[in-house]
């Protein structure tokens, strides 16, 4: 097991008003994303813990295109990985971000 995590500066606050939201599930080849509203508009915080160590530069620029696409100011996002392909890790934190951005729950 590695544990990683990921501090952004971001330039607008995540939009919506949903408080959090869990995507995806744990299992081999997937992963489960919680989002929380819970930081600065400014900050964008990720934790990972994989069950695949070694990745770090892989998890480092699928997070920073993450965050570059989507702005996501205000928000923790903690990740249970189960061996996730970088772009299903890219799809679950694009869903998250979009299921954040609803008015309510």
């Amino acid at each position: 097991m590695e544990t990683l995590q990921y501090c952004h500066r971001t330039t607008r606050p995540l939009k919506g008003a949903l408080r959090q939201a869990l995507i995806g599930v744990v299992a081999s080849g997937n992963m489960e994303a919680l989002f929380e509203r819970v930081l600065d508009d400014a900050q964008c915080q990720i934790d990972i813990v994989t069950s695949i160590a070694g990745y770090g530069e892989v998890w480092s620029a699928v997070i920073g295109d993450f965050v570059e696409r989507y702005s996501p100011g205000g928000i923790r996002i903690s990740i249970n990985d189960g061996g996730a392909r970088p772009d299903t890790v890219a799809l679950r934190l694009a869903q998250g971000a979009r299921l954040m951005e609803r008015d309510s729950a």
